[in-house]
């Protein structure tokens, strides 16, 4: 949105004139009116009159780097660099292409990448993931491992777990984890994870990019093909803010990174299990033949199912679950 700044000094809801709003950002009068103009194009409702000036009428939540930075933990703050951007293809993507394009001064930093809207959004097994501009957050980072594949194991569990504890903090109750990378609340999907392998393993360093879609202020659209959620729809009451969100889940995903680059998933596990909306649910495979009762997750994340003989293991990326109709 190239009119980001005269809509952040439109933000308080009152009249400014066009005379004021061309001082501030150090254009002309003309040039106010052309970004009027283009952000109406966009949606966004601005009140226009003769003598007084232009007024918002939409309610805005632009993201704003500083808002984020300043809700980051300190020891976060130093460790992340913070990329926002008004557009991109894909936040994973633009992860891969800041890690390629880096010199060796700045590598030690997480790269973290939070942008307005996607035009090419992607969810697990390659499906778009619908990304509106200013309704809701779309962000990745890329983390690094020491270690060999095999210790990504759980990855998706832990990351949901993090955005399941960031929601709560935030004061989000019933949230639930669908095995193995969604967030629901009130039995509809509020967020996904997408985790992906960057380039080859080279010395035991594992690089990964974590994407996260969070729906925050969407309430409608007909390209979904799910039964979805978002927080202004699950809680009306509360004025959501991306900014603060996103902080909160940067805060929680590096302190669940960090435990587990340490520790190991078995520290997940249980505050795993304690949110698993398949538990004790009749299931049955995307493929495979395979059905029975949930049973939660076994110490690596795969997901145990009770086909009536013995527990049956399955390996996320495998196949998909769902509760039998």
């Amino acid at each position: 949105m190239k009119s980001k700044a005269l809509l952040g000094l439109l933000a308080d809801g009152q009249f400014h004139s066009g005379e004021s709003l061309a001082s501030s950002l150090g254009i002309s009068r003309t040039a106010i009116w052309k970004q009027i103009r283009r952000a109406s194009e966009e949606g966004v409702r601005i009140e226009t009159i003769r003598g007084k000036g232009y007024r918002l009428l939409s309610d805005m939540d632009l993201l704003e780097a500083e808002g984020i930075v300043q809700g980051l933990a300190p020891d976060c703050r130093s460790r992340v660099e913070l990329i926002v951007l008004d557009e991109v293809d894909s936040t994973n993507a633009e992860i891969v292409r800041r890690r390629a394009g880096r010199s060796g001064s700045d590598s030690g930093r997480i790269p973290v990448c939070i942008a307005d809207c996607q035009t090419a959004g992607r969810g697990r097994r390659g499906r778009p993931w619908q990304s509106p501009q200013g309704q809701n957050l779309y962000l990745s980072l890329g983390l690094t491992f020491r270690g060999s594949f095999a210790m990504l194991d759980g990855l998706s569990l832990v990351l949901g777990v993090a955005v399941a504890e960031a929601l709560e903090q935030q004061g989000v109750a019933g949230v639930g984890l669908k095995w193995p990378n969604d967030i629901f609340l009130g039995g509809s999907k509020l967020a996904g994870i997408l985790v992906e392998l960057q380039g080859e393993l080279e010395e035991g360093v594992v690089q990964v990019v974590a994407g996260i879609g969070l729906n925050v202020h969407m309430k409608e659209s007909a390209e979904v093909d799910q039964s979805w959620s978002s927080l202004d729809i699950a809680m009306p009451e509360r004025r959501w803010g991306r900014s603060e969100l996103a902080a909160s889940l940067v805060n929680s995903v590096l302190d669940s990174v960090d435990e587990f680059a340490s520790q190991g998933f078995s520290g997940f596990r249980s505050r795993w299990q304690s949110r698993d909306i398949f538990s004790g649910k009749s299931l049955v495979a995307s493929q495979g033949g395979l059905a029975g009762n949930g049973c939660g997750i076994d110490d690596t994340g795969n997901y145990l199912i009770d086909d009536g003989e013995e527990l049956v293991r399955v390996r996320a990326g495998e196949i998909s679950l769902r509760v039998r109709p």
